[in-house]
């Protein structure tokens, strides 16, 4: 399996969640772990607004462990494209960011790691949550 942490994963880890970073570490012995550059973008405006100097070296060591996915494929935007008109006629919308985050995902067939229960309105994304197993 390949996964992908999503935001509230990443906080929790920078945050010393021990049970996310106990699952993080077992998990990446034998599964690719990588997170989208939305997250990415999202940690870092956060951590720079408060001026976590302590998290943000914390987050850049993880960023050498763990891979930033790019939205560098049209392939992800043809998928987030799909995955808002679906989610509209739900008349169950999500942020954006949220939506290019469950793309890549599905895009590079991976489980999205996430306390966020919308993502489960998604189709035919894979759903794991570290904070409440």
């Amino acid at each position: 399996m390949r996964y992908l942490l999503d935001t509230n994963i990443i906080s929790a880890v920078l945050n010393r969640n021990r049970a996310v970073e106990t699952k993080l570490e077992e998990t990446a012995v034998d599964n690719p772990i990588c997170f989208s550059m939305i997250s990415y973008y999202e940690i870092r405006r956060g951590l720079l607004a408060v001026h976590a100097t302590r998290k943000m070296r914390h987050f850049n060591e993880l960023c050498q462990e763990i891979s930033v996915l790019l939205l560098d494929e049209l392939d992800i935007a043809d998928q987030a494209s799909q995955i808002f008109v679906n989610l509209k006629k739900q008349g169950e919308l999500i942020q954006d960011a949220d939506i290019l985050i469950a793309a890549t995902a599905l895009v590079h067939d991976m489980v999205i790691v996430t306390d966020d229960k919308h993502f489960q309105r998604i189709s035919g994304l894979a759903v794991e949550n570290w904070l409440r197993e």
